[in-house]
């Protein structure tokens, strides 16, 4: 793997911030300096993790980029529990939305754990 972009997490991460970003869309006016931004910053500081992660050769680094990016993970999950609870979203997106951060969540706590072995 001679490029971030090729890692599993980093393209599925890709297509969570092209899917937040279409969702962002049809939140109202008003919550686009609040909700709006924080679940951007999230999704942004996230992906700033995973390029962290990718970059660092200490061990300690690395894991503490991952753990960056579990929080930014939770957070996101909570975030978009409040969009559902707000309506700003459908169940079908809420649905979508979080089977995409879970499946990333598995991709880091595999590639996690992988590190801490090591």
């Amino acid at each position: 793997m001679n490029n971030v972009e090729d890692l599993i997490i980093y393209k599925q991460y890709v297509e969570l911030i092209y899917y937040t970003e279409q969702l962002l869309k049809k939140f109202p006016k008003s919550e686009r300096f609040g909700l709006c931004t924080q679940i951007k910053n999230c999704t942004y500081n996230g992906m700033k993790n995973i390029i962290l992660a990718y970059k660092k050769f200490d061990k300690s680094e690395k894991l503490a980029a991952l753990t960056n990016l579990d929080v930014n993970l939770k957070m996101l999950k909570i975030l978009v529990r409040i969009s559902k609870r707000n309506k700003y979203i459908n169940n079908n997106n809420y649905c979508a939305w979080v089977k995409k951060l879970t499946n990333i969540n598995n991709l880091m706590l595999g590639w996690f754990s992988k590190c801490a072995k090591v």
